[in-house]
């Protein structure tokens, strides 16, 4: 049973497909495989006496899918169902995911989750290293993709899991700050860390919606220096109930679905 109510008018979809054509990425032969995972944390209805329910969902969006959704419209999108009576929780996943499958014009997996669930996936972090601490002077702000250049070094391949919990961009409808922790690992040339981490801290005045921002990062990488693998993964922290967390990969190295301190 799907409940047939207005409230998909409030979901906004926004095309991938223009960003892809801005930093020149084939959006017909997307360079990498990926997901961007989505977790709402003020999710309510009511079921059929009109007692509240209350879950925790996780939305996986396929980056196949026409569309991203504007997380404000979904945060109204999710209120709206505050109210609306469900014979069982099922039926409430049926209606998110039709909604959301028709909003994005592609494939959306929905799975709901109990607090007693949460509570057992506890506060992780990413494995790796930490590239934060450095002694290094910044001084700039502003986007520069040329601060990768000449920042791998001519030796032998490695692996490396790298992280940092300082990256910020800005909603480009809002201009409000968007912070994130990312981990990035690659397999090719070591990278030098002082000149990634300078490259992700660019961002700092950067307005970019989140997959955006991620699908750009792992561009820069792969084509300034080459690693023959690469794994681009930002978990954000939560705004109006709802975190962000896209992955990007040219490997099958799926991501963890940790909760970071700040989630």
């Amino acid at each position: 049973m799907i409940v047939k109510t207005n409230q998909f008018n409030l979901l906004q979809g926004i095309p991938r497909k223009k960003h892809r054509k801005n930093i020149e990425i084939n959006y017909k032969n997307l360079p990498f495989i990926g997901k961007d995972i989505w977790t709402l944390y003020e999710l309510s209805w009511l079921n059929v006496n009109g007692l509240p329910q209350i879950a925790i969902a996780r939305l996986e969006f396929n980056i196949t899918s026409k569309n991203i959704i504007e997380s404000k419209s979904l945060k109204l999108y999710i209120n709206s169902l505050n109210q609306v009576k469900f014979k069982k929780s099922v039926n409430l996943i049926e209606k998110i995911t039709f909604d959301l499958n028709n909003c994005v014009i592609g494939e959306v997996f929905v799975k709901l989750f109990n607090l007693n669930q949460i509570k057992n996936i506890g506060i992780s972090k990413f494995s790796g290293t930490c590239i934060d601490n450095q002694n290094i002077s910044i001084k700039s702000y502003n986007y520069n993709k040329s601060l990768l250049e000449s920042s791998f070094e001519e030796k032998e391949l490695v692996t490396e899991s790298l992280y940092s919990n300082l990256f910020k961009s800005n909603c480009p409808i809002t201009q409000q700050p968007d912070w994130a922790s990312i981990n990035i690992i690659y397999t090719g040339k070591k990278i030098n860390h002082a000149a990634l981490l300078k490259y992700l801290i660019s961002f700092r005045n950067h307005d970019e919606f989140h997959e955006e921002c991620i699908e750009r990062i792992f561009n820069d990488i792969q084509n300034i220096c080459n690693p023959k693998k690469l794994s681009v993964y930002a978990r954000y922290t939560r705004r109006g109930g709802i975190d962000i967390n896209p992955w990007r990969s040219n490997s099958f190295l799926k991501p963890s679905l940790v909760r970071l301190a700040r989630q």
